[in-house]
């Protein structure tokens, strides 16, 4: 009888450890599926982020072109600017000179 006992004992412990087993098994993979989930939502918030930086450098990129060739414009025009030509049509424009051996007419109005 007794051994009766005892085999039921160890029968009902190892039925708990496999209830328990069990639980600890399925809570593992509740934790790892939560993880899971967590991971593969943030890759696609990061996937839309780098998208978004990506659209961002083309854009500077071709802002900083449109700089670039905004700064040779400039150059060229302080270089005009500082020539002999430009001194002369501003002289003529704007203080009404003219050379040596010129002859300028004027409209009646």
């Amino acid at each position: 009888m007794r051994e009766r006992t005892k085999k039921r004992m160890q029968s009902k412990k190892k039925k708990r450890r496999g209830v328990r087993n069990r639980i600890a098994m399925i809570s593992i993979t509740f934790v790892v599926c939560v993880l899971l989930g967590a991971l593969l939502y943030e890759g696609a918030a990061l996937k839309k982020k780098v998208a978004g930086n990506e659209a961002r450098k083309v854009a500077i990129s071709e802002e900083i072109k449109k700089e670039e060739e905004r700064t040779k414009e400039i150059e060229e025009t302080k270089e005009y600017m500082q020539s002999d030509e430009y001194a002369e049509k501003v002289a003529r424009d704007k203080l009404g000179l003219v050379k040596n051996n010129e002859i300028v007419f004027k409209e009646e109005k």
